[in-house]
């Protein structure tokens, strides 16, 4: 059944359906750029750069198609190391970085039997970290040159959320027996927790073509992001064993068998990718839009853009250490069209 948070936005989804344009689609161009907001670079010259963490204060970056993880030094980088076996193609590779509590990095990337999750030790000092054996977590997840998922991250309960794609076959998306088209819980080791929603399985939600970023807010909600097909990318509320229509239903359907997003966006000024949530709003990174989108937690179905036009694809957002929020950008994965410098990580600035 529809979720209570996902009705509130119904009156305003019945009118955007109604009229062909999203629930929070601004009149004129004007309004989209009133907050565009400003950026200076913290480091340029990465190579299809995807995901972006901390171990301590030091932060590493991944790199979809040449598998090294990257720790930023200054105004440079350096390889921390490089993950065996990474097998590059289309939107696959190196993808998702998480630390546990314990500053472990977690790494997401494609091998030779599908997406995986394996957990390194983080040797020496910030300036010249190194990583430890791999440990492997959880392997042979779906996986394809298309719609691969591949996001992890740690949730207030200490778990680990992995996002999986429906890997092209979107049908797989409405069968809980495949993994495919999900988004899954486990503990730090693995494991399926004894209180996730279905007995014995690492599924959290389901009914996902392509979920992406992750991030929870101070009351414990979850929020993803999700690229939709020709329709609607979403924002969604995740809530524990949800079904997300997938394909049944993209964007706001009004089907009470399935949780509806709390916003929706045409596909080519979103493809939400990587999000966070800083003071109280959440900051998405989209690609073919161009912009780091905004949405109030306390109110989700409004939002407003920053950074519009300026950088080009944006792929990843997150808080360093000391409060300051940094933006991953993404023009050299073949898709985009590379500036001199880039791709870079931003700092926002202006704010």
């Amino acid at each position: 059944m529809a979720s209570m948070r996902s009705l509130t936005v119904l009156g305003a989804a019945a009118l955007a359906l109604l009229t062909g344009c999203s629930a929070v689609a601004p009149e004129n161009p004007s309004e989209r750029t009133d907050a565009r907001g400003s950026a200076d670079t913290v480091v340029g010259g990465l190579n299809a750069p995807w995901s972006i963490t901390f171990v301590g204060d030091a932060p590493v970056v991944s790199t979809r198609d040449d598998g090294d993880i990257l720790e930023v030094t200054g105004d440079g980088t350096r390889v921390v190391g490089t993950i065996d076996d990474v097998a590059p193609s289309g939107e696959t590779g190196l993808m998702g970085l998480a630390t546990d509590d314990r500053q472990r990095l977690y790494v997401c990337s494609t091998g030779p039997d599908g997406n995986r999750i394996q957990r390194y030790a983080v040797e020496g000092e910030p300036g010249a970290l190194s990583l430890g054996d791999a440990e492997t977590i959880i392997d042979g997840l779906p996986s394809a040159t298309i719609h691969s998922g591949g996001r992890i991250a740690f949730g207030p309960d200490g778990m680990l959320y992995v996002t999986v794609g429906d890997a092209g076959v979107s049908d797989d998306a409405q069968d809980r027996g495949n993994l495919a088209g999900s988004i899954l819980r486990l503990t730090p080791d693995g494991e399926v927790p004894a209180d996730n929603p279905f007995d014995g399985s690492p599924v959290y939600s389901y009914g996902h073509r392509n979920p992406q970023g992750l991030a929870w807010a101070a009351d414990g909600t979850m929020f993803a992001s999700e690229f939709g097909e020709d329709t609607w990318d979403e924002l969604n509320i995740i809530e524990p064993g949800g079904n997300y229509g997938w394909p049944i239903v993209e964007g706001i359907g009004g089907d009470e068998r399935f949780v509806d997003p709390v916003q929706q966006w045409r596909p080519d000024e979103a493809s939400p990718s990587g999000i966070e949530i800083h003071d109280g709003t959440i900051h998405i990174a989209n690609l073919r839009g161009e912009v780091l989108r905004t949405v109030p937690v306390a109110d989700p179905s409004s939002s407003a853009e920053l950074l519009a036009g300026e950088f080009g694809r944006l792929r990843d957002v997150t808080t360093t250490p000391d409060g300051e929020l940094w933006v991953l950008t993404n023009n050299t994965d073949g898709r985009g069209s590379p500036a001199d410098g880039d791709d870079r990580i931003l700092r926002l600035t202006g704010r």
